[in-house]
């Protein structure tokens, strides 16, 4: 059995998106596979708040840390909630094989799913990796 060709991960800056970016990246570059790095523009964007060159940025050197060459990773921007651009990106007409998302964890509800890691786990059409906010890397 061959792993995946194609990964995507979303990312929005967090720390629980950092996490799962690092596991994706790792394994991505493992198997000489691409990866996705998948960004959900919302409203802060829209209103100016956030930078999405920061996002990049960001994204790139932690890829490259997993050991990602640069022209193996792709910087997607998708208009949407993160959960309908995550599903679109596997539905699409050149499909990921494998998604990959963090999750925030509350100290509150410290063994629950969010919203978004869990509707892809519920309706996603190829298998979903939830990486925990602990994960560091290699």
């Amino acid at each position: 059995m061959r792993g995946p060709a194609r990964i995507a991960v979303g990312y929005d800056g967090s720390r629980g998106s950092e996490a799962a970016l690092r596991w994706a990246a790792a394994l991505a570059g493992s198997l000489g596979a691409e990866l996705r790095v998948v960004h959900a523009v919302g409203l802060l964007e829209h209103a100016g708040l956030a930078s999405l060159s920061v996002h990049e940025g960001r994204a790139r050197e932690v890829a490259a840390d997993e050991g990602m060459e640069p022209n193996r990773v792709e910087w997607c921007v998708l208009e949407g909630d993160p959960g309908s651009v995550l599903r679109r990106i596997a539905e699409g007409p050149d499909p990921v094989e494998l998604l990959v998302v963090g999750t925030r964890r509350s100290s509150v509800h410290p063994g629950l799913l969010g919203s978004v890691s869990l509707g892809l786990v519920a309706c996603a059409p190829v298998p979903v990796v939830v990486v925990p906010p602990t994960h560091r890397g290699r």
